[in-house]
């Protein structure tokens, strides 16, 4: 998520003034080139430590913005020339590095992740990788997608988004301007001012309100090409002694440097704190070309810089799924100083070929590439390619995870293989549901059967019943684990005209204990009291949680508290033992070693004790009624990654839709025994 991409270095010479305007003053000369070195010394060590897209929108509102300015006054906006060359200079090695890393993932990634990869190289090729990423952002189940291959695409994204819109903004508004007779400059430097007030407001709001969703908004980040703007327009009229010059250019390049020291970007950007490293690019800038040994700027515009410059937009693209494949590849999370001198031995070599052999061509081509229309054509030419290869592997993904599960399927028995006197699985055969089809096996129910809550719409409630006139109803409330029963209750209830009424919030259990998300608070406030309006005839949900190596599984008073509130009204509680957790994901483990290899299972002594924690807990409700699966999700000894041929985990912590579906006449057996004793 830290990820933002270096400005593709404008290499020509800056654009003519327009007629009775001066140039630069000299010590403002090679702004161009100061600003894309900016941006490689963000690269290259701020955007591993706190997220270089600041810098880099606010360098991009800055070149574009002048430009457009210049234009305005001469004649007017070339539109189709102003976005050729947008398209000349990031297609190529935007193109190459996609259907490279297509390639590379095709071999080495995970069918669990291809259909998700492909989707995101389609939404990164077309520029609203951002918006794909926001929409994650607030999908619970998305949380648990490993890093994307092509995430870091979501700044360029924003950055497409921007180039589209600024040229037609700035000619609009110039339009209007001279059409009432009014100077273009004040005017404009008013609308650029007015745009980063209410983007800057609005950013800082949105990151309090949800800092993920705001972190890849496009709104949020306006005020920061808005601001380089006011800078293109402002600098010139700065007139500064130089050796404040040279004192103003030290201070940004230290700003810079102790921003990534300081400064999280998971929790902190984009709001306010982003205008630190945008004010010390800015102080940069404005220092200018001080012409002594001493200036920052010397060191900024030196031959090694300059070239580094020329690979920066190559290399930022090649880095991100070069160190993914190479954690791929190695099967450890970490990479250490070895494996990331690797990684950026890798990533410079791939970026030098691609500048070189897919860049340059384009830019040195023939005359009918440089044309605006040949520049076009290379544009969809390249982007057709992506796309043809992303579709096609996204329709072998689909393919591949296409599967029929057939009730009381000998060949998958799946828990019942665990069963006193269960089936046997038969060998040699393929287990479900196919790798490729894991990402799909979260329980859901439809939109036509959920409603929000009248009293908070942040609770979502969800009802199925096959029966006009239902036996019992089942409420089954809490976080994720618990609504993946739904799974196996959904055939039980069929079989006894059962309704389930489902009222499930991710990373929400059923508690009363949820200080640090408030959002969690208000949710279970309002479904205790759903419930006991509902008044149902049992209540399912979680007994425990933190079954996982390492930790101590644990029955916390919170969910002791609401059991209290709900059995107060006379309504019982099925409380059912957590599931197992794990550091890394089973299923993968399976697909890359086989699901035999002893690796991908864990010891099941790590996971569970002999007692369920809640036997250690005092004064529990009368009414609660405690079920235990533990046996079936793990064997005596091991909790493997497949049982009776069906995959049990879909990621580290989730079980599969399917094998939930194996269960149901255990969950059947035990939840029916406890309706009917209870009446």
């Amino acid at each position: 998520m830290t990820q933002s991409p270096p400005a593709p270095p404008e290499v020509s010479a800056p654009v003519a003034p327009p007629p009775g305007k001066t140039r630069y003053r000299p010590e403002l000369q090679g702004l161009r080139a100061l600003a894309c070195a900016l941006v490689v010394i963000y690269h290259v060590w701020l955007d591993r430590v706190s997220g270089g897209v600041d810098v880099f929108f606010f360098v991009s509102g800055f070149l574009i913005t002048g430009q457009l300015f210049r234009a305005s006054l001469r004649d007017r906006v070339h539109f189709r020339a102003t976005w050729s060359r947008f398209v000349k200079r990031l297609f190529p090695a935007m193109m190459t590095v996609l259907v490279g890393t297509m390639i590379g993932a095709y071999f080495l990634l995970p069918e669990t992740r291809w259909e998700q990869t492909a989707g995101e190289i389609v939404a990164s090729a077309l520029f609203f990788e951002n918006w794909q990423l926001a929409a994650q952002s607030a999908d619970y189940f998305a949380q648990h997608d490993q890093a994307s291959l092509v995430q870091h695409f979501w700044s360029l994204s924003i950055q497409g988004q921007f180039y589209l819109v600024w040229p037609l903004l700035i000619a609009a508004f110039a339009f209007v301007v001279k059409r009432f007779g009014g100077k273009l400059y004040p005017w404009l430097f008013g609308l650029l001012t007015t745009l980063t007030a209410a983007s800057l407001a609005y950013s800082v709001y949105l990151t309090t309100a949800d800092q993920q969703f705001a972190y890849f908004m496009s709104a949020t980040r306006v005020w920061e090409f808005a601001l380089g703007g006011m800078a293109a327009l402002a600098i010139d009229k700065l007139v500064l002694p130089r050796a404040l010059r040279i004192v103003l250019g030290w201070l940004g390049v230290a700003g810079l440097v102790l921003c990534g020291l300081v400064l999280q970007v998971g929790t902190m950007f984009p709001g306010y704190v982003a205008l630190w490293p945008v004010v010390a690019a800015a102080l940069v800038l404005v220092a200018g070309q001080t012409g002594t040994v001493f200036g920052a700027d010397r060191f900024l515009s030196s031959r090694l810089l300059n070239y580094l410059g020329n690979l920066s937009f190559s290399l930022y693209l090649w880095h991100w799924p070069v160190l993914l494949f190479y954690v791929l590849l190695r099967d450890r999370p970490e990479v250490g100083l070895r494996g990331g001198a690797v990684v950026i031995a890798v990533s410079l070599l791939l970026a030098m070929l691609t500048y070189h052999l897919a860049e340059q061509p384009v830019l040195r081509a023939k005359r009918d590439v440089q044309t605006v229309g040949g520049s076009y054509r290379v544009g969809a030419a390249t982007l057709a390619v992506v796309l043809t290869l992303a579709g096609a592997w996204q329709l072998a993904a689909v393919e591949r995870a296409t599967f029929v599960q057939k009730e009381d399927d000998p060949a998958h028995p799946g828990a019942e293989v665990l069963s006193p006197g269960g089936a046997r699985a038969a060998g040699d055969v393929e287990p479900i549901p196919p790798f490729a089809a894991l990402p799909k096996q979260y329980d859901n129910f439809t939109e036509e059967q959920c409603r929000h809550s009248d009293k908070n719409e942040v609770v979502v409630i969800c009802t199925e019943s096959l029966h006009p006139d239902p036996t019992r109803r089942v409420v089954v409330a809490g976080d994720s684990h618990s609504q993946q029963f739904n799974a196996a209750l959904r055939p039980a209830a069929e079989k006894e005209g059962w309704e389930i009424i489902s009222m499930g919030r991710g990373g929400c259990p059923l508690t009363t204990e949820a200080p640090n998300n408030p959002e969690c608070a208000s949710w279970n406030e309002t479904v205790a009291q759903e419930i006991l309006e509902i008044k149902p005839d049992a209540v399912f949900t979680m007994a425990s949680r933190d079954a996982h190596p390492g930790r101590d599984e644990i029955t916390p008073r919170g969910y002791v508290e609401q059991w209290q509130t709900i059995t107060d009204a006379g309504i019982p509680v099925i409380a059912a033992r957590d599931n197992p957790r794990f550091d890394r994901s089973l299923a993968d483990c399976a697909e890359k070693h086989g699901v035999d290899d002893p690796s991908c299972s864990v010891s099941r002594e790590k996971v569970y004790d002999p007692q369920p924690s809640w036997t250690a807990v005092e004064n529990l409700p009368r009414n609660v009624h405690f079920v235990d699966f533990s046996d079936y999700f793990c064997t005596p000894t091991t909790c493997p990654p497949m049982i009776g041929n069906v995959l049990v985990y879909l990621d580290n912590n989730h079980i599969t839709k399917a094998y939930m579906k194996t269960l149901s006449p255990m969950v059947q057996e035990r939840v029916a025994g406890i309706l009917d004793r209870v009446g």
